[in-house]
């Protein structure tokens, strides 16, 4: 079901790897070493603890100040839990602070939801509550410019199937193979990548980091070259100076170009200085006139 190249379509996109996509979170490296006994016992000394503090925020009967305070117990408690969730989506853009402070509000919610009667660990049922809110949290707030959440969707949609083909193919996968894996086509593909560049922006008064200097991006971009407006005044006015006159031709050469005064070029041509002043006015204003007429026509 991998779409093949049509009459329309180039042979060589099937064939041409796409650029690595940004994964949606950073999965924890994997622990290789067993568990000490110290962990294990903080580990049952948290479950024991949880569980008690369940208890009390679950006693209907109790005052509502105990189960607030039980409430707040189990939140503190399980913190760690959400720094741990946090820490996956780290080196993303966001402080790890405030990732830290909206996974709390998932664990809150999961703290208000947990049934204590289906016998599933807290942790186990907390998790994917966190993780939903801080993934949530990018986005709808993580982006620097909005895009629409269908490609929100399918950005993390190709980061996840970009991952699992690579590992299957050993290289990254094509646009096609991409758009097979997801059930869309290679358009939406092709979309869904070009919306991660709206994710996150630069500064242009950022600095590379480097230590060879604090140069920013703007320093790179150069400035605008004042000789550009010369550039366009000369060309506009090259059709102009073609309609003028043999003789207002060369008043305008050896004034401006060979920098000569009216009296020289008076003398040059054989008139009084007076008539060169009053030709080289009307000349001048008929460039003008004409350029003015040009910008505006």
């Amino acid at each position: 079901m991998t779409p093949t190249a049509g009459p329309d379509q180039p042979a060589v996109e099937a064939a041409t790897p796409l650029p690595d996509v940004v994964l949606p979170e950073v999965p924890d490296p994997p622990e290789t070493a067993e568990p000490t006994d110290a962990r294990r016992a903080g580990i049952e000394e948290t479950r024991r603890r949880s569980a008690e503090l369940f208890v009390e925020f679950l006693d209907e009967g109790a005052s509502q100040a105990s189960r607030d305070a039980a409430r707040d117990a189990l939140v503190r408690l399980h913190l760690p839990l959400v720094e741990h969730c946090a820490r996956r989506f780290r080196n993303r853009g966001e402080p790890f602070e405030d990732l830290v402070q909206v996974g709390t509000i998932g664990l809150i919610k999961s703290v208000d939801r947990f049934d204590t009667e289906r016998g599933v660990e807290f942790s186990t049922y907390a998790t994917p509550t966190i993780i939903g809110e801080i993934k949530r949290y990018f986005r709808d707030k993580g982006w620097a410019i909005r895009v629409p959440r269908r490609l929100q969707e399918l950005r993390m949609q190709i980061g996840t199937a970009t991952a699992e083909l690579t590992q299957d193919l050993g290289r990254s996968p094509t646009a096609s193979e991409l758009a097979a894996h997801i059930g869309c086509t290679v358009e939406e593909i092709v979309e869904g990548i070009e919306s991660s560049n709206a994710y996150s922006t630069l500064s242009l008064d950022a600095t590379d980091d480097s230590d060879d200097g604090a140069a920013s991006m703007l320093d790179a971009l150069g400035e605008v070259d004042a000789g550009m407006e010369h550039v366009e005044i000369r060309e506009s006015i090259k059709p102009l100076l073609d309609q003028l006159d043999a003789r207002e031709k060369k008043i305008l050469l050896l004034r401006f170009f060979k920098n000569m005064t009216q009296s020289q070029i008076a003398e040059e041509i054989g008139v009084s200085q007076m008539h060169v002043s009053r030709l080289l006015n009307r000349t001048l204003e008929q460039l003008r006139s004409s350029l003015q007429a040009a910008e505006h026509g």
